[in-house]
C-alpha cells in the first residue's frame, strides 16, 4: 500500500514534469531566487524541529561524531577508490 508521505513527494514532482513538458516551448523563467528562498525556510524548519526537541538535541553530539566518522569514512573510500582506478587506467 502506498503511503500518505509518499504520495505527498510523488504527486508534485510529477505535477511539476508535466507542466515542465507542456511549458518547454515558453520563455523560460528563473526560478533560483524562489529556489533559494524555499531552501532557506527548509533550513530554518529543520533548525526549529532540532532545537525544540529536547531528546533530539541531547543526543547531537552523539549524532554529530557518527555522521562525521561516516563523512569521512565517504570521502576516504573515494579518493582511495579514484587513486587505484587512475592507476589502473594508467591516468
Amino acid at each position: 500500500m502506498v503511503s500518505l508521505s509518499m504520495v505527498v513527494l510523488v504527486v508534485p514532482l510529477v505535477v511539476g514534469i508535466l507542466a515542465g513538458f507542456v511549458f518547454r516551448g515558453v520563455r523560460r523563467v528563473d526560478l533560483s531566487r524562489v529556489v533559494f528562498g524555499v531552501i532557506v525556510v527548509l533550513i530554518f524548519s529543520l533548525g526549529f524541529s532540532i532545537g525544540s526537541n529536547g531528546e533530539l538535541l541531547g543526543s547531537l553530539p552523539t549524532v554529530g561524531v557518527s555522521g562525521l566518522v561516516f563523512a569521512l569514512l565517504a570521502i576516504g573510500f573515494s579518493v582511495l577508490f579514484v587513486v587505484l582506478v587512475r592507476r589502473r587506467l594508467r591516468l
